[in-house]
């Protein structure tokens, strides 16, 4: 079984699991890598059951330790391009539950020993859910102890996006080979994605990682908790408001996401260099301090330039913790860097890379985006129903009360009370990327006008 690292679309390292091969040479290598520019390290089979071997192009990576266990092989030391500090496991899981949580043991005793970039894969022989085994009711005892083991570590299972199953024999298929990676590694390459390859005579499918953005289209509208955080927000949105005139509600919020987005640029554009140039303006006064230059005026600028910074870190991580969409948000210390990790993670489990239309796979953003739109539009569209009236028996008259009350317009107060109490704030009630909390703050700032439009709206 093979599992590939590709960058460029040019192959950078290669795991081979059930080598069964005792001893690998350089001969062995340069059969398999060719080009001459390749490092390795092996762990031999037991006869001809087993065996790891990891090849690496040597200006791709730089090896400093290397660890080895009976059904485990890990590299660590420097990606050359980025000068960052990462680890390869490269695993071949045991088959009973006994010996697979040595296996886990082992691979935590040794990922607490490599503090960066963590990626793990190989067959596992172990799945996380019972779809990922043909005709399974129910999940062994083992399967358990697995998923313990991948949330103990805080590992990411990566998605592949063009099968179910990877290994096949028979009748039976599973899927017990994959991708983990902790979350510094999607911290450093948020974009890494698997495909899997031709099978060929292997009862296992080739897995192809790759470090690669994808194309596809520009980003839809989101209204932002953090935009509140300015002083001149609110003020920007009221005069557009006025200015967009009478016309339908849900018109004027979709013309109104064209001044909100220019002025997210002008105003949130690239936050980490604007808390960057903050640090880097109160690190010139702290080197002005220790020379002893020092007075009032430049303690009066430190003082501006950290309650400056204080409030992008506040936007920062309100951006992020609106981002990552987490249910424990509330509970959380700020941890910005938590909230970004759950953002990237959510966003890449909802992508959809790959789609099967009419029998083929297609892998084009805009066919597949054009796509899912009419099957939903031939989805929900409205069917003509047939008409019903009184006479026909099947209405009772109801009473004059119950006539008037059902004619009775709700009042602003009770419209405002049913959106209080049972919108939540992070939620947008349309596909327009507009949240309730923005309709909440503009209910409350802008006045009637939007008010009006909000009783229309709901």
């Amino acid at each position: 079984m093979v599992k590939e690292l590709k960058r460029k679309h040019r192959l950078d390292m290669l795991g081979l699991v059930e080598t069964k091969r005792q001893l690998v040479t350089r001969f062995d290598v340069l059969k398999i890598w060719r080009n001459g520019c390749a490092e390795w390290e092996y762990v031999e089979s037991d006869g001809v059951s087993g065996g790891l071997l990891l090849m690496w192009d040597d200006g791709f990576f730089k090896m400093g330790n290397c660890y080895k266990g009976e059904r485990w092989l890990c590299v660590e030391g420097i990606l050359t391009e980025n000068s960052i500090n990462c680890a390869f496991f490269l695993v071949y899981g045991a088959h009973t539950r006994d010996e697979k949580r040595v296996v886990w043991e082992e691979l935590s005793y040794i990922g607490g020993l490599c503090p960066g970039a963590c990626c793990f894969l190989g067959d596992f022989n172990e799945i996380r859910q019972v779809e990922e085994r043909r005709a399974l009711e129910s999940l062994p005892l083992s399967a358990q102890d697995y998923k313990n083991w991948i949330h103990d570590m805080g590992l990411v299972d990566l998605p592949i996006s063009d099968r179910k199953f990877i290994w096949f024999r028979g009748q039976s298929c599973s899927r017990i080979d994959r991708v983990l990676v902790s979350l510094k590694w999607l911290e450093a390459f948020p974009e890494t994605r698997l495909r899997g390859g031709p099978r060929g005579l292997s009862d296992h499918y080739p897995i192809i990682v790759e470090e690669k953005r994808l194309r596809d289209g520009s980003r839809p509208f989101r209204s932002l908790d953090s935009w509140f955080t300015h002083e001149g927000f609110l003020r920007m949105v009221r005069e557009e408001w006025k200015w967009l005139g009478e016309v339908q509600f849900t018109d004027k919020l979709k013309a109104l996401t064209v001044p909100l987005g220019k002025w997210h640029k002008d105003n949130f554009g690239d936050m980490d260099k604007k808390i960057l140039k903050f640090e880097e303006e109160i690190q010139k006064i702290d080197d002005m301090v220790g020379n002893g230059s020092y007075d009032g005026t430049v303690e009066a600028r430190k003082k501006a330039l950290v309650t400056c910074c204080g409030k992008w870190y506040v936007r920062k991580e309100l951006h992020w913790k609106q981002m990552s969409r987490s249910r424990h948000a509330k509970d959380m210390d700020k941890s910005t860097r938590y909230f970004h990790n759950l953002a990237s993670v959510r966003r890449r489990n909802n992508r959809i890379d790959t789609l099967v239309i009419n029998g083929r796979l297609v892998r084009n953003q805009a066919k597949i985006k054009i796509t899912i739109r009419e099957f939903y539009k031939d989805l929900y569209h409205q069917e003509r129903s047939l008409e019903v009236g009184f006479r026909d028996g099947l209405v009772e008259r109801i009473s004059e009360e119950d006539s008037l009350a059902l004619e009775l317009l709700s009042s602003p107060e009770k419209v405002k009370e049913a959106v209080w109490d049972y919108c939540e704030s992070s939620k947008a009630p349309r596909c327009d990327g507009y949240n309730m909390n923005f309709i909440k703050k503009c209910w409350t700032d802008i006045g009637s006008d939007f008010t009006a439009a909000v009783l229309g709206f709901f």
